[in-house]
């Protein structure tokens, strides 16, 4: 008598729709919103359209600065999913292992491929989305296979070890030159204490990229990062990974669909609530650009209640035909992550050569970015919208 194969696991809307709506932000940049709303001094519609669209500079978070942990929690979300599949297509341990070491290598280098456009040379740099991701996922790729108990331990490991590191790498001395590190000396997010040693460009972070990266060509010694971006945040962010592992693992569970929804909301809550505490007893400060534990804690809870809102507006509400749009986003991912980064330009251009220089100013200058953010949206989208019906979908 044969035994059954395993089943190939049902893909989950909801995980593409929230997906779909983190690209959109990202493809939402070339509205130029700060633009917009300069143009339109005083409007607060405008100016709260803008601030979501902007990194905040130092401390806290906006709407724009979850697009790259929730895209990371996703990775971790899916990674159940996908172990499943790979499973029941009777993929050996050994062929899988192999399969996401060769989509780390991918994914690093993606990475520094994007971040080279434009220049004269290869950018070996590593804070893009990308090959943070890349650097990070053979250890959550063995997680996968691993007891939840295994997974939280791991993960507490990594964000204390991370928080240790950081606090045990002596602080500048005095007088130390901050100005030409592109942070001036009166910098008002400059901390004091413990979360000192997690200062822009005085860290431990900031230390190890000025030896790591120079052992690569370049055009020029690194000194630093203007945005104060690092290597090493591929550890923190392998913790939000894990944080998105573990909601994947309760999505694929058979827990009922309220426990599900229940776990997600707990989490989310607490998450946000820890982390909070974390910045402002002083003890960790919560940085995104750094990507600090306490970061990691709070923009988690951020993911798992997006993910809770999907979860429940799609799966257990059954409202499905609303986030369509989304789900073709979603389901290219990767796709339309390189296309927004190497032909928006292109698109545009092509407007103007073919229908006039002034083709997107027709309700002034001041609300052209609209006009030319928005054609351009329109444009990925049906490219996306042709892949999806086509069935073409771009996978590492």
């Amino acid at each position: 008598m044969s035994s059954k194969s395993p089943e190939v696991p049902a893909r989950l809307m909801s995980m593409d729709a929230y997906r779909g709506f983190v690209m959109f932000l990202m493809m939402a940049e070339i509205l130029h919103l700060a633009r917009v709303s300069a143009a339109h001094p005083g409007n607060k519609f405008w100016q709260a359209l803008a601030w979501g669209q902007t990194h905040v500079e130092w401390f806290g978070c906006s709407l724009h600065d979850l697009i790259q942990p929730s895209f990371s929690f996703l990775v971790g979300v899916a990674l159940p999913y996908s172990i499943a599949s790979r499973m029941a297509k009777g993929q050996t341990t050994g062929l899988m292992f192999g399969h996401a070491a060769w989509r780390s290598l991918v994914l690093i280098l993606l990475g520094v491929f994007l971040r080279s456009t434009s220049k004269t040379q290869t950018n070996w740099t590593f804070e893009d989305t990308l090959s943070q991701i890349g650097l990070g996922y053979l250890i959550l790729f063995w997680l996968g296979f691993r007891s939840m108990k295994t997974i939280w331990i791991s993960l507490a490991v990594i964000l204390v070890g991370y928080w240790l590191a950081f606090v045990l790498y002596p602080l500048p001395p005095a007088g130390f030159d901050y100005a030409a590190l592109g942070v001036p000396t009166n910098w008002p997010y400059h901390s004091t204490g413990l979360a000192a040693h997690f200062n822009k460009n005085s860290n431990l972070a900031w230390a190890f990229d000025t030896w790591f990266l120079n052992l690569f060509p370049r055009e020029k010694v690194f000194t630093h990062n203007g945005g104060g971006y690092s290597t090493l945040s591929f550890i923190p962010t392998l913790g939000t990974m894990i944080l998105g592992l573990v909601a994947g693992r309760w999505l694929k569970s058979d827990l009922s669909h309220n426990e599900k929804l229940r776990r997600f909301l707990m989490a989310g809550v607490i998450g946000i609530l820890l982390g909070l505490v974390l910045h402002l007893a002083n003890i960790c400060p919560l940085v995104k650009r750094i990507w600090t534990p306490t970061w990691t804690i709070f923009s988690g809870g951020a993911c798992f209640l997006l993910l809770a809102l999907f979860y429940y507006l799609i799966d257990l509400k059954g409202w499905r035909k609303w986030a369509f749009w989304l789900v073709v986003i979603g389901m290219n991912s990767i796709a339309i992550y390189v296309l927004v980064h190497l032909i928006d330009g292109f698109i545009l251009d092509s407007f103007k050569i073919h229908l006039g220089q002034n083709i997107f100013k027709a309700f002034g200058e001041g609300n052209e970015p609209l006009l030319s953010g928005g054609t351009a949206l329109l444009v990925f989208w049906l490219m996306l919208f042709w892949m999806y019906r086509k069935k073409l979908f771009i996978r590492i």
